[in-house]
């Protein structure tokens, strides 16, 4: 797995945290300022905590069998047709 694939899941799941952390805030009643300064900074911790994982564990051979997101278990999952 290149480092392009790393790149765009740490983009999505930043986008996802941010998003979703933003969302809760306003829902809570806060402003939009601090609102938005929260989904940043939780997004940016919560990406890099899952890619710097994920990474971690492919380099160790562990792949996800529920979400098969790497190309590995996607060859597995189609019985090796790649």
């Amino acid at each position: 797995m290149g480092t392009t694939f790393w790149i765009k899941r740490f983009l999505t799941v930043l986008v996802g945290a941010f998003v979703i952390i933003g969302t809760v805030q306003m829902l809570k009643g806060h402003d939009l300022l601090y609102s938005v300064t929260q989904a940043a900074i939780w997004g940016v911790i919560t990406a890099t905590v899952f890619a710097v994982g994920r990474i971690y564990q492919s380099r160790r051979g562990q792949h996800c069998a529920i979400c098969k997101d790497t190309p590995e278990m996607q060859r597995l999952d189609r019985g090796g047709d790649a």
